[in-house]
């Protein structure tokens, strides 16, 4: 249509002004073309690069024995990369690429659109559903979300809002920018940061059980060092006392209540949204519609956007129109997890009995983990 009325004005108003825009936009449009050709010859060999510099990092980093390494492996590592594997980060540079393939043309004939600061965040929890929602939103046509996880309020901070801006897709007026980091929610800093960026901003907190949650960290941790000692020896201080150990990541991050306290001495709770992870599996238009209803936004996206994918266990992404396949999340979505000692999960579902009761009173949400 836009294309249409550009025809439509050159015979009303034959400028010079308006001759030269058509001709840089047929410039425009063959440099997409072009790119998209060259992109079909050199994705086949990107995961294979990716593998390999994985690789390599993580030859160079291999532990001495094994004391030093179940040490290291304690701590709480809120600064690391959170993609999950060479599968997922290329699915992400696929994914920005058809970003950019699908707004080329809207953004050249759309002057008005420019790069803003995210009025809306997905602060958390790392292994919680993040990824599945950012991708659910980026169906709505009122958003702009960086696939990408920027950290910039936790490891790029000292870069400032500029280059933060600079990271961000450009949107039009009604359009709401995003982005999310799961390591948000678990860093002491961030609350305070973002309420300096924008004391309005609004949270989306994606919450999963516990110990469920703390598994699948293990699990993607171990895929990519094997030799990581057992999640029952990393769960507890010593085998033979029971202490369970705070101090691994696994472990603190499903502790929920403790991290939301820092966030409510900045922002009040009606400006955070807690959407439950395994709701998000089994019912995604049901947590979508809670979500465009928290972001001011129209239900655009519904149950005809969703196919449950029996053999990975979470629901693929359709397009209501058309026969095309659904579209499935990364091939690290969905791993296996490994056979955990029922004794030391039940110990563990104890350890957080209080924490999750208190998160129940704190939301106002019983997410029925206990």
């Amino acid at each position: 249509m836009e294309y249409s009325l550009i025809l439509h004005n050159l015979h009303v108003v034959p400028s010079s002004h308006v001759k030269n825009k058509l001709f840089v936009f047929c410039i425009m449009l063959s440099l997409w073309v072009y790119m998209i050709y060259c992109c079909v010859g050199y994705c086949s060999t990107m995961p294979n690069l990716t593998y390999g510099s994985v690789n390599r990092h993580e030859n160079d980093s291999e532990i001495d024995n094994q004391e030093s390494f179940l040490g290291a492996s304690r701590e709480l590592l809120i600064n690391e990369n959170d993609l999950d594997s060479r599968g997922e980060e290329w699915y992400e540079i696929r994914g920005e690429a058809k970003a950019l393939d699908d707004n080329a043309l809207s953004v050249f004939l759309n002057e008005s659109e420019s790069k803003k600061l995210p009025q809306a965040i997905i602060i958390g929890v790392k292994k919680g559903g993040t990824r599945a929602l950012l991708e659910f939103l980026r169906l709505h046509p009122d958003i702009r979300a960086v696939g990408a996880e920027p950290h910039f309020f936790d490891r790029n901070y000292d870069k400032g809002l500029e280059w933060y801006r600079e990271l961000m897709p450009k949107s039009s007026e009604g359009q709401l920018t995003m982005e999310k980091t799961p390591s948000y929610y678990v860093t002491k800093e961030v609350p305070a940061r973002i309420y300096t960026m924008s004391k309005d901003t609004k949270l989306i907190v994606v919450v999963r059980d516990p110990v469920t949650r703390a598994i699948s960290d293990y699990t993607q941790t171990r895929s990519k060092k094997p030799d990581i000692p057992s999640f029952e020896s990393l769960t507890f201080k010593n085998m033979s006392s029971g202490l369970i150990d705070t101090t691994w990541s696994a472990v603190q991050i499903g502790m929920y209540a403790k991290h939301l306290e820092r966030w409510l001495q900045y922002f009040p709770l009606e400006q955070l949204l807690f959407v439950s992870g395994e709701r998000l599996i089994s019912d995604p238009a049901g947590e979508m519609a809670r979500v465009q209803d928290f972001l001011g936004l129209r239900r655009v996206v519904t149950e005809k956007h969703f196919h449950f994918n029996p053999a990975k266990g979470f629901p693929c992404l359709k397009r209501p129109e058309g026969n095309s396949k659904p579209h499935c999340l990364g091939k690290t979505k969905g791993r296996t997890h490994p056979n955990i000692d029922p004794e030391v999960v039940q110990r563990l579902r104890d350890f957080y009995k209080p924490f999750n009761r208190k998160f129940y009173q704190m939301t106002g949400h019983d997410f029925g983990w206990d």
